[in-house]
């Protein structure tokens, strides 16, 4: 059974269809064009290890075939989560190839999301790491079967004693013929992404082959990537803005070679930046920030890049202007959502435009508009939020009927929640959130999700959570606590949290303690207040 999903409407879907962007092929097809061009080329280095593409093909057909011999069938989900490793895509690939759709879970996830992603998914797969603590043993896999029956398969990337080693899986022999594995329809449900989520855990985003695969191109074409491109994956691995913004799924697409990062840190990457010669990377800004510092410390010269793409965040034109003295290359702004719109400054611009506005849509058919608090559109240079549609946009997320009631308008245009300024060239500059959530470092925090644990706290009465400015990670979080017992602290509220499941990114990185919490004529938590008082705070 086909997996469900809010569709196009069939109009936008011919319109899609007939300007070629939707060309009703799988997402399966980039690793098999690049295996008939390019077999003995490098798809892959993660650590000592080099896997050319005809290795990758064979490693994740021969996952696939062993998954369905124990029943994985088309139309199933897994739940999958892993580390910066060449596995994660064999997996991945693995997966498309099978018709089975996953939710790549990020590996600084813990049980609060990764159980929320399994209430909401009821996988029959569950693929993960013995490095991640939940899978150190058994006991977190037998809760969820405890509550999952479709739970069938458990493989573990690492040694288990409570579960199949994934990397078995394809090096057993598969005696008799196996059977064929066969994706999923091209405008079907290919896999699920994470959102940034504003209130609870992330939703899940479903893409479908036909308007990934379109991303994936049309990114490629802007970016200018070629076989020769060497791509550095130093986010994690999952995140849309590394899998496809061209990300790893790009340079799979024109043959050229990913090279794994375990993380963002200057010395571990300036180091595979030099061994492997690589020419592009996409970072975040807290990254680039820690990146130019460990430069200016470094007694060698900067890595030498030919592009640095920064995006998850509004990169401050200081910055900016440091990357391309300090490292040589070209910069390049992205600005984009794993709900689908993606914005890119071009490498043929202005300097200005490229270190002031986080770029222009890629693709006609991408419609924006900036719109008041009364949903009126705003003139060119005024800030508003952000509505977008358009042929890798989402219409609907998954299994959230009143949610998407929310998140979409009456005409199908998704609200961003991004406040913008859109400038009389149509470029893109961001200025804030609408939305209820902390960006630290590119992570999203929601807030309501924190305010609801620690509300679970005996001691807690009234929580809420804000973001203050932080000089490194762009914002931390502080948590405002009204509280039942005067000797509460915040050790106590952090072990609470912890023991909850909680992400450590989203642990509140300072608490205040206060008698009442401040409203808003409207009876609502005045955050403004809040985060006025901890600006006082802080500039004492």
């Amino acid at each position: 059974m086909p997996i469900e999903f809010t569709p196009w409407p069939d109009a936008y879907a011919r319109r899609y269809r007939d300007k070629g962007y939707w060309r009703g092929e799988p997402l399966t097809e980039i690793l098999q064009r690049a295996c008939n061009r390019h077999p003995g080329a490098v798809a892959l280095i993660c650590g000592e290890r080099h896997l050319t593409y005809t290795e990758l093909d064979a490693k994740s057909s021969r996952l696939a075939s062993s998954l369905m011999r124990r029943g994985i069938e088309q139309g199933d989900t897994a739940l999958v989560q892993l580390p910066n490793v060449a596995e994660f895509y064999i997996v991945f690939f693995a997966l498309l190839k099978m018709g089975v759709a996953p939710v790549n879970a990020l590996f600084s996830h813990a049980r609060l999301e990764m159980t929320a992603y399994a209430q909401q998914l009821r996988p029959k797969l569950l693929i993960a790491s013995a490095e991640h603590r939940l899978f150190a043993d058994g006991v977190y896999v037998t809760g969820l079967r405890s509550f999952l029956p479709t739970l069938s398969v458990v493989a573990i990337h690492g040694r288990t004693e409570y579960a199949e080693n994934l990397q078995s899986l394809w090096e057993c022999d598969l005696d008799g013929a196996a059977d064929e594995p066969r994706p999923s329809a091209p405008d079907q449900v290919a896999f699920f992404q994470l959102s940034g989520g504003s209130t609870g855990v992330p939703k899940l985003i479903p893409r479908t082959h036909d308007d990934y695969f379109y991303s994936v191109r049309r990114s490629t074409e802007i970016c200018g990537l070629t076989a020769e491109s060497r791509y550095l994956c130093a986010l994690p691995a999952p995140h849309n803005y590394p899998l496809s913004s061209p990300g790893a799924l790009g340079v799979f697409h024109v043959g050229g070679t990913v090279v794994m990062a375990r993380n963002p840190s200057a010395d571990f990457c300036f180091d595979l930046i030099r061994r492997h010669k690589v020419n592009i990377t996409a970072i975040v800004p807290t990254v680039a920030s820690l990146w130019l510092d460990a430069a200016a410390n470094d007694s060698r010269e900067a890595p030498n890049l030919t592009v640095m793409q920064v995006g998850g965040a509004r990169l401050s034109e200081t910055v900016a202007r440091r990357i391309v003295a300090v490292f040589g290359c070209r910069l390049q702004q992205v600005f984009g959502m794993a709900e689908g719109l993606v914005n890119y400054t071009r490498f043929d611009e202005a300097p200005e435009r490229i270190f002031t506005t986080q770029g222009r849509p890629m693709s006609s058919d991408d419609e924006l508009k900036v719109v008041d608090a009364d949903g009126e559109e705003v003139a060119a240079g005024e800030v508003g939020e952000l509505l977008t549609r358009g042929p890798y946009t989402i219409r609907g997320y998954y299994r959230c009927p009143e949610y998407n009631a929310r998140a979409f308008d009456e005409d199908g245009f998704y609200r961003t929640g991004d406040l913008v300024v859109m400038t009389a060239d149509g470029d893109v500059k961001v200025v804030g959130r609408k939305k209820d959530q902390i960006n630290r470092g590119g992570e999203k925090i929601p807030a309501e999700e924190i305010e609801n644990v620690l509300l679970a706290h005996e001691a807690v009465v009234h929580a809420a959570l804000i973001s203050m400015p932080d000089a490194v990670m762009g914002e931390k979080s502080c948590a405002y606590i009204v509280a039942s017992d005067a000797a509460l602290r915040p050790i106590a509220l952090r072990k609470h949290l912890r023991s909850q499941g909680v992400a450590e990114f989203k642990l509140p990185d300072r608490f205040e303690f206060v008698d009442q919490l401040p409203l808003t004529a409207f009876g609502k938590v005045d955050k403004q207040t809040l985060r006025d008082d901890i600006q006082a705070k802080l500039n004492v």
